[in-house]
């Protein structure tokens, strides 16, 4: 079997664009993959018509790693987002097409059942407070969430707050925590996001108001690129932290590991190269006691492409799901999509990812210009209409 070429479609919206490519076979089998990316959606699409000519077209979509290999380093170039983006949509179809070809999904390929014993995965909500930044609205949003069945959210509280948050925006920040947890309850999982906005100082700060509502997490306290800030949040807080989402290399990942200042690694397996390199990464989590809670705000193509690592790897935790919430209706274009019942996914048992993509619908949701500014008022209602202040 070789890949006889591959085809791109941009499903738009007013605050990201999802990139799908179909991988196409001289055998008729096709796969597909997916990435979200924030401002470089023409650049992805130029990088995979070269890539095309360069390296995908001809090879065997079975030797996955070869493939990976020559896409990442073939150029003489370091591979960053935009290159290991490409490279995730195109090896996560490679394995949607061998799955189909052995009829077994992908799970089965990597391992089989490791941390699904019951065959479900646990889901945690994002994208459902784009409502008016009010405790009585949060309080409401939340309550929206747990009634709909699930037992995990997530929210970032802090406005516009860039390496400060002044008094007034600290009350106001922990005044919609305390909400949003009246409104879920004691027992339903709270996920703090940072976005990586503060300086040490004052993440250290906000960790101990915070800590009486019992997040699971504080996620990307600091700006992701000086780990030694990131140890100083460490060994100042109680709580665990998260971070990973924009590293785009597992190797990156090295030092993280080395600094103990991590608990819960969140890879976006759209930007990371995709499962392959993701398994090796989650291996290697496991083996310095760190758990893996994929960053997840693509659809349901890389929805489904992070289920069947969460049904093969140990230390996985959960799953983030944008789309019961926010752009809701592009779930049609993927026929198959994984749905959240009672707080959980439940695992697939179809041959690939289980999915496949509806090109006719895609097609009802043409490329936009998306933007998403987290320094702009109104961020949170992920509207595309956000501006700076």
């Amino acid at each position: 079997m070789r890949i006889t070429g591959i085809s791109t479609h941009v499903v738009g919206t007013p605050w990201r664009n999802l990139t799908y490519v179909q991988v196409h076979t001289d055998e008729g089998l096709t796969g597909v993959g997916e990435t979200r990316m924030l401002g470089h959606t023409d650049a992805l699409i130029g990088y995979l018509r070269e890539a095309q000519a360069n390296h995908i077209v001809g090879s065997d979509p079975f030797a996955v790693e070869d493939l990976v290999r020559r896409m990442k380093y073939g150029d003489y170039g370091r591979a960053g987002e935009i290159v290991m983006s490409g490279i995730a949509c195109v090896e996560m179809a490679c394995w949607d097409i061998k799955g189909k070809a052995l009829g077994v999904p992908v799970w089965q390929l990597l391992g089989g059942r490791a941390n699904a014993s019951d065959n479900r995965v646990k889901a945690y909500a994002n994208g459902w407070y784009t409502v008016e930044r009010t405790p009585e609205a949060f309080h409401k949003a939340a309550r929206a969430v747990v009634e709909r069945g699930y037992r995990a959210l997530k929210l970032d509280p802090f406005g516009t707050g860039n390496f400060e948050l002044d008094h007034a925006e600290t009350l106001r920040s922990i005044s919609l925590v305390e909400a949003v947890r009246d409104a879920i309850g004691p027992e339903a999982e709270l996920l703090l996001e940072m976005h990586g906005r503060f300086s040490p100082a004052t993440a250290i700060r906000l960790a101990g108001e915070l800590e009486r509502f019992a997040p699971s997490w504080l996620e990307e306290p600091v700006p992701p690129e000086n780990l030694k800030a990131l140890a100083k949040v460490a060994a100042k807080t109680n709580l665990p932290i998260a971070t990973g989402e924009r590293i785009h290399d597992r190797i990156e990942f090295r030092e993280l590991f080395e600094s103990q200042a991590v608990d819960i690694i969140q890879p976006d397996l759209g930007h990371i190269g995709g499962i392959g390199e993701m398994r090796k990464l989650a291996a290697t989590a496991e083996t310095h006691y760190v758990l893996v809670a994929p960053h997840n705000v693509g659809g349901s193509v890389l929805t489904a492409a992070s289920l069947q690592l969460a049904g093969c790897t140990p230390n996985f935790k959960i799953l983030e799901h944008f789309n019961d919430f926010a752009d809701a209706e592009i779930k049609k274009v993927v026929k198959g999509a994984p749905e959240v019942v009672d707080g959980y996914f439940t695992l697939s048992e179809e041959p690939g990812l289980g999915v496949e993509l509806d090109t006719e619908a895609a097609a009802e949701f043409p490329q936009q210009q998306a933007h998403f500014d987290l320094w702009a008022e109104d961020w949170h209602k992920r509207d595309g209409g956000a501006k700076r202040s």
